[in-house]
């Protein structure tokens, strides 16, 4: 699914105003309930008496029925009504409830002054490295996107060094003066970005969003947020970056479709990241509408891991007892020899916990794992060997040196875009870039067929361009 930048939102009133305000760059953009709004309730008061902020309803109602303004929704059965504490019977959206309730006595408070003049950065880039010839044409296009507020897929392999092809572009966007929001969908990926883009731009102002982040927007230049955190924006970017679009829950949410449409502003870029797209935008591609740049060999020019498939028949019979299959035990104990770390994939929570009791000193981490950012960072820095993970480390962490298994990899969770995201793990350091990759089945899935596949025309039509 993708959206269209000219989807309407006639509904968010244009600057009403030309008065400037020390309040508008920590304003502008937002879809504020008073409660949030991070002033007293004199100063709400006087902005609304002077035009700088407008209420508009949270909930619209039309002769159709009601949608949500925040993320959408107009299915019936998820505007309900309940007494609300205003004395009424009111309907509150339950889609996004998880934001906060809103309700139809709520509405919204948007900011109508002037547009906050964003600061022109000079040079703001401090990455000092070397783009290779597939980057650079990436990059190239990224950059010219930029300046003609397009739209661009950036198709590239996993471990194509997507980060560092944005810096060209995100660098041009700040020497215009340009509001920027790089948007993912797993929190994982927001907290490994904020501190590379730090440090490549050290003089910007960029906050990290997601939920339980410490940092707040207090008008940043530049957002790294969860797809969920742009339900809380409203016309406010000029340059939109969705990485690992492919990914869920963004890929098959409907709201969070929604709200990244609504963060742009008429005029924006919007720049797609994915090593797997799924088939809307390939469809978009193959047919013209939608301008792609494929990026087909990762950044230190090896290919990528092509996974093998080892047989494991006694996964089920083997974990009640406390056993680990034998294949599966026979390439650990190697790897142990080799002194290699290993990632393990699982397809459920319960297998994560089996497999980590069975193991000594191993270590998992899940979606409702509290200690997983702990954890992840401990096996990033080397303190642990061996990390048993399900899919919320498929895509968008690095780890060098690394081998990697599946286990059970023709279950369902483990699509097509799943397992090449998985074996992308392996070999991504330019010192180490021939890591291991075994999937382990009980019967090979056309899921892990096509994966291999996949991986195989990627690095096909790497040898073949550069030729």
């Amino acid at each position: 699914m993708i959206f269209s930048m000219s989807m309407s939102f006639d509904w968010i009133p244009s600057p009403l105003t030309s008065v400037s305000s020390p309040h508008s760059s920590k304003l502008a953009g937002r879809l504020w309930l008073e409660a949030n709004l991070p002033l007293s309730t004199e100063e709400t008061a006087d902005l609304i008496e002077k035009g700088l902020l407008t209420r508009v309803p949270a909930l619209e109602s039309n002769w159709w029925g009601r949608r949500c303004r925040r993320c959408g929704n107009t299915t019936e059965r998820l505007i309900v009504p309940w007494p609300c504490g205003c004395g009424q019977t009111c309907h509150y959206c339950r889609s996004c409830i998880e934001m906060g309730r809103i309700s139809s006595c709520t509405s919204f408070l948007l900011w109508t002054g002037a547009d906050p003049d964003w600061h022109q950065h000079v040079d703001a880039c401090a990455w000092t490295g070397q783009l290779t010839p597939f980057q650079q044409q990436g990059a190239d296009r990224i950059v010219d996107t930029v300046e003609n507020q397009g739209r661009l897929l950036v198709w590239a392999v996993c471990g194509a060094g997507k980060t560092e092809m944005l810096f060209p572009g995100l660098e041009r966007a700040l020497a215009l003066g340009r509001r920027i929001c790089l948007a993912t969908p797993r929190s994982d990926v927001v907290r490994e970005l904020k501190p590379r883009l730090q440090q490549a731009f050290p003089h910007v102002d960029i906050a990290a969003l997601y939920g339980g982040s410490d940092d707040v927007d207090d008008g940043a230049q530049f957002i790294i947020a969860t797809t969920h955190q742009l339900l809380k924006y409203a016309r406010a970017f000029d340059m939109m970056i969705i990485d690992e679009v492919d990914a869920f829950p963004y890929h098959s949410d409907p709201k969070l479709h929604f709200a990244a449409a609504r963060s742009l502003k008429r005029h924006a870029s919007l720049i797609y990241l994915t090593a797997t797209p799924r088939f809307s935008l390939k469809a978009s591609s193959y047919l013209k509408k939608l301008p792609t740049v494929f990026v087909p060999e990762r950044y230190h020019g090896h290919p990528l891991p092509v996974p093998r498939f080892l047989a494991a028949f006694d996964t089920k019979a083997s974990f009640p007892k406390n056993q680990l299959p034998k294949t599966f035990n026979d390439w650990l104990h190697q790897k142990k020899n080799e002194k290699r770390r290993v990632i393990v994939f699982v397809p459920t929570i319960k297998m994560a916990e089996t497999l980590a009791a069975i193991l000594d000193g191993a270590v998992y981490v899940h979606s409702e794992d509290a200690e997983r950012k702990e954890k992840v960072q401990q096996f990033r820095d080397k303190e642990i060997s061996l990390l048993i993970t399900t899919t919320i480390l498929e895509r968008g962490v690095t780890f060098p040196s690394i081998d990697v298994a599946v286990i059970d990899a023709g279950h369902l969770v483990f699509d097509e875009a799943a397992l090449v995201q998985i074996a992308g793990r392996a070999g991504r350091s330019a010192a180490d870039p021939y890591g291991d990759v075994v999937f382990f089945h009980s019967g090979k899935s056309s899921a892990m067929v096509r994966a291999r596949e996949a991986i195989q025309d990627m690095n096909r039509r790497a040898r073949k361009e550069k030729r």
